[in-house]
């Protein structure tokens, strides 16, 4: 083959790269409740003044199965904490549901917005802003390495994470459907049909 019948790759061509699907750069999409253990522990190691905020982001990840969108908009009035609730809303035109909130998680909700101060959005940078989704993508990306975690960690495993959970806890599939916001019922299939429990006993 000569050079005028080589095929031009997108770089000879000047175009950006061709993005490869997620399955060819991560082994899988979700977390074991094991590594998201380890992540909130290496978040909450990394010390400095906003370690408390990471280990707390990363368990709300994936305790309430919040996209990146959801965790940057989360306020303070959505809890309701002498109730021990939380008003989930969705984004992506997701369901909205009340989920309940667990000892840990409140006590770590509360020692956050103490030392946080005022501020109407649970999750925030040293000066006081919302923190964007590139942030809240960079926080979970490095608390994946320094947990040893052996493939790159985004927000959305840690959703994968509290769908999977869920699904080898034995919940129904239209439950955790209507605790993820999924519209669509497809989109919950995945986590029931790769549960480890779903054919125990056969």
């Amino acid at each position: 083959m000569n050079l005028l019948q080589r095929p031009f790759s997108a770089k000879t061509r000047g175009l950006p790269p061709i993005k490869q699907p997620n399955k060819a750069r991560r082994g899988r999409e979700y977390l074991t409740p094991g590594e998201v253990e380890k992540m909130i522990d290496a978040a909450r190691g990394a010390g400095g003044s906003l370690a408390q905020r990471d280990a707390l982001l990363i368990l709300e990840a994936a305790r309430h199965g919040f996209r990146a969108a959801e965790l940057v908009a989360l306020r303070w009035d959505q809890f309701d904490f002498a109730a021990g609730t939380l008003l989930v809303e969705r984004v992506k035109h997701g369901s909205p549901a009340t989920h309940y909130l667990q000892g840990p998680e409140t006590r770590a909700l509360k020692a956050w917005r103490r030392q946080q101060g005022e501020s109407a959005y649970v999750f925030t940078t040293l000066s006081g802003k919302p923190m964007t989704t590139r942030t809240v993508h960079h926080v979970v990306a490095e608390a994946g390495k320094a947990a040893g975690i052996p493939f790159p960690t985004h927000p959305h495993s840690l959703r994968h994470a509290c769908g999977y959970r869920l699904a080898n806890e034995g919940r129904a599939t239209r439950d955790i459907q209507g605790y993820l916001g999924h519209r669509n019922y497809r989109h919950t299939v995945i986590y029931t049909e790769l549960s480890t429990t779903r054919f125990k006993g056969f």
